[in-house]
């Protein structure tokens, strides 16, 4: 089972996709966590698409779909995309990479929350800088102010998570993802979940929408 799970900022598809992984023996190909290990990495890659993160702005495509294209190399099938495609031209792109690798998705699962859940959800946000568990200042709080449960490491709010960052995230959601509803709709592959619901009710409608 392939599949891709989109939907706006903050409306839990890392989240789903980790009790995927855990439970399913899915890969979870998050484009948003490989960026992330090429900016902390200080590559070549990651110096080219901090400048767009920062902003709240999409990383340009030609970036995203030579990682994606590294990935599906190494791990064939049974993946899970996260945050990829994000745009129609990238799932252009990426039926060419599916038919390169000799592989399909069988569903493209979104996940429809209300906007002020997701200003709640981003604002509220924290990450682990080395591990990358992730917390909410109220739903999910760590037990030390600022250090991880996990590994004792340093919690803080991303910079695209920021205030003056959330709003051009969600405009550029709204005029570049939204159009990947039709899309898909188009190809058979669509299916949409509720996300505004607790994480274990989100993710059984996930497995329902998958006829598992």
């Amino acid at each position: 089972m392939n599949l891709i799970l989109f939907g706006a900022p903050g409306a839990g598809k890392g989240t789903q996709s980790n009790l995927l992984v855990k439970r399913d023996q899915l890969h979870q190909i998050s484009t948003g966590d490989l960026l992330r290990s090429a900016i902390k990495n200080e590559s070549q890659l990651g110096l080219k698409a901090k400048g767009f993160i920062d902003k709240g702005e999409l990383v340009p495509d030609e970036l995203v779909i030579g990682m994606v294209k590294e990935v599906f190399a190494l791990h064939g099938n049974g993946f899970i995309l996260d945050g990829f495609p994000r745009t129609v031209n990238q799932a252009a792109a990426l039926e060419v990479l599916l038919k390169e690798f000799h592989l399909v998705v069988n569903k493209a699962i979104f996940l429809e929350v209300p906007y002020k859940t997701l200003l709640t959800r981003l604002s509220g946000r924290r990450v682990c800088k080395s591990c990358g568990t992730v917390y909410h200042i109220s739903s999910k709080p760590t037990s030390i102010e600022s250090v991880c449960d996990e590994c004792g490491g340093n919690v803080v709010q991303r910079n695209d998570d920021k205030e003056e960052v959330i709003a051009n995230r969600l405009k550029t959601y709204e005029e570049f993802t939204i159009p990947l509803k039709k899309y898909f709709k188009q190809t058979g592959q669509y299916a949409e979940v509720n996300g505004d619901q607790d994480e274990e009710s989100v993710y059984m409608s996930i497995k329902s929408s998958m006829n598992l």
